[in-house]
């Protein structure tokens, strides 16, 4: 029996029923893809899916009827971290000096980069079939970080002379020298040595 009412709309407690569902669903989602962002953080060798599965402490089923494939996990834990970045870099400059969110930022990349490294042989291979645009995606993160050089120009907390490439470029060096987490404490002084470069030098007394 349809649950409406002489009008033919639904009742309020089925339309809450409704909702409550599908709020549950997103948060076991959001869950499912915490874990698997974590797994593949620490994984040296991409992790099966039964892996993630069992480290989120569900069924198998469970976690491809949020995730029906490998790709599509891999697409929405990579653009979470996107979204992560991309945002990020505005709500830190809400928070500190543009200065301190750029070194927070930077963390965040190191996380990204982490978080690849154990998903990659999937994730080059949507790259090459064009599932995730690459070009896309560093035009987004140089964004990102033009956005927090552009603030530290501003309050002159960082050098007006430096370019989001070179950052870019920087820290994709830093972390393949010293790959999180294995060498994170060296990463860490890297990137500290990093923003010293990036500060203005002090004017003349």
């Amino acid at each position: 029996m349809d649950d409406r009412n002489t009008n033919g709309a639904r009742s309020v407690s089925s339309a809450s029923e409704t909702r409550v569902p599908r709020a549950d669903a997103a948060r076991n989602r959001d869950q499912l893809l915490a874990v698997a962002t974590r797994v593949f953080a620490s994984a040296g060798t991409e992790p099966s899916m039964r892996a993630i599965a069992r480290e989120a402490g569900v069924g198998i089923a469970t976690l491809y009827r949020h995730f029906p494939t490998r790709e599509s996990l891999v697409d929405a834990v990579y653009r979470d971290q996107v979204v992560r970045l991309t945002t990020g870099a505005r709500g830190l400059l809400g928070r500190t000096t543009p200065a301190a969110a750029m070194r927070r930022w930077m963390d965040l990349f190191g996380d990204w980069i982490a978080t690849k490294n154990g998903m990659l042989d999937t994730l080059l291979a949507m790259i090459e079939t064009g599932e995730i645009a690459h070009a896309q995606t560093r035009t987004e993160l140089l964004t990102a970080i033009t956005t927090i050089l552009d603030a530290g120009r501003e309050t002159e907390d960082l050098r007006s002379d430096v370019a989001a490439e070179d950052i870019a470029a920087s820290l994709i060096g830093i972390f393949t020298v010293a790959p999180r987490p294995e060498r994170e404490a060296q990463a860490g002084r890297l990137l500290d040595l990093l923003m010293d470069g990036l500060r203005p030098t002090p004017r003349p007394a």
